[in-house]
């Protein structure tokens, strides 16, 4: 499974908000909605996210092994 944890406390570190990333850098709150809720994101949105973030993959996502 994969995880958006990174992401908020990347936020976080970068003193950003939600809505900056949506009303500075027109990113989607369809996808923030879908990210809260553990939904799929393309390759090319998690590049968009590095890319105004500043960071890389891992500050984004982690996988998470299921218990199962």
């Amino acid at each position: 499974m994969i995880s958006y944890e990174p992401f908020y406390r990347t936020l976080k570190e970068r003193g950003m908000t939600e809505y900056q990333l949506i009303y500075k850098h027109g990113f989607s709150s369809y996808i923030l909605y879908r990210m809260k809720h553990g939904e799929t994101i393309t390759l090319k949105t998690l590049d968009t996210l590095c890319f105004i973030l500043e960071c890389g993959v891992e500050d984004v996502i982690v996988y998470v092994p299921d218990e199962g």
